[in-house]
């Protein structure tokens, strides 16, 4: 079975619903399964939470200097400054992620309506 199997309109979003679940809900579901005997101080938990920290934080570094749509019209200055505010507003607001992020996205508006 295949994507073009069905000739149905609702085929697409059921296809991708199935493959999106069976995807990522099955490794949360074994992580989760495997993640009870961890204590939050072993090396193994240290080591997952260090990679899933790298990964996240090179997803937001490809936004920043390689973004596409509308986002690729913006000065680079004017991403890397956003960012580095909002981290900034992230560590001084008791690191609540909402703040950083509400503050970077208010410097970059600001910034695009502004025409930087």
């Amino acid at each position: 079975m295949n994507y073009q199997a069905f000739d149905a309109w609702w085929w697409p979003f059921l296809f991708i619903l199935i493959a999106g679940w069976f995807a990522t809900d099955v490794w949360r579901y074994t992580g989760v399964l495997l993640g009870r005997r961890l204590s939050e101080t072993s090396q193994v938990f240290v080591l997952v939470r260090a990679v899933a920290t790298a990964l996240v934080a090179a997803v937001i570094a490809r936004l920043v200097v390689f973004p596409s749509g509308v986002l690729a019209e913006t000065a680079l200055a004017l991403r890397i400054g956003a960012a580095a505010i909002g981290f900034v507003a992230f560590l001084l607001g008791g690191q609540r992620i909402a703040i950083g992020v509400a503050t970077a996205l208010a410097v970059l508006l600001a910034g695009m309506m502004m025409g930087f």
